[in-house]
């Protein structure tokens, strides 16, 4: 799977935060990441999000109050939250929960440039895509 690399560091600990609305992982490495749900959502790895290729991602809006509803894991390499939205697509690898946590700065940063370039609110709500509906079933 894209993001799994050998020898990476896996979680020892993963809480869910409900009130503060984190999710905390404890990792091999001793690295200790708090990783607030609506970056989660931001950044799904899911193609809802990401698109199915370069330039087709989709900004994700009005996340900032989504709750994480459960935390399935996906074999011994990646968990599948589901969020309050309703979106529960995306599987995240362990390397990809690293860098969440460990890039979250640079992630806000970007996420940020991309609300101002497309001159919406962090808040605003979701509007559905051109040609893509809730039940993204990758036909195109």
């Amino acid at each position: 799977m894209a993001g799994l690399q050998r020898g990476g560091a896996v979680p020892q600990s993963i809480t869910v935060h409900a009130k503060s609305r984190v999710l905390e992982v404890g990792f091999s490495d001793g690295a200790v990441f708090r990783i607030p749900f609506e970056l989660m959502r931001v950044y799904s790895p899911s193609a809802e999000v990401q698109g199915h290729g370069p330039g087709q991602e989709v900004l994700q809006t009005g996340k900032r109050e989504v709750d994480l509803l459960g935390l399935d894991p996906v074999g011994n390499y990646a968990v599948q939250p589901r969020f309050s939205d309703g979106h529960d697509s995306g599987i995240f690898s362990w390397d990809y929960l690293y860098r969440l946590g460990a890039d979250q700065a640079q992630l806000w940063a970007e996420y940020e440039r991309r609300l101002a370039e497309a001159g919406v609110d962090r808040d605003a709500p979701m509007t559905p895509a051109a040609g893509h509906s809730h039940g993204h079933g990758c036909s195109h």
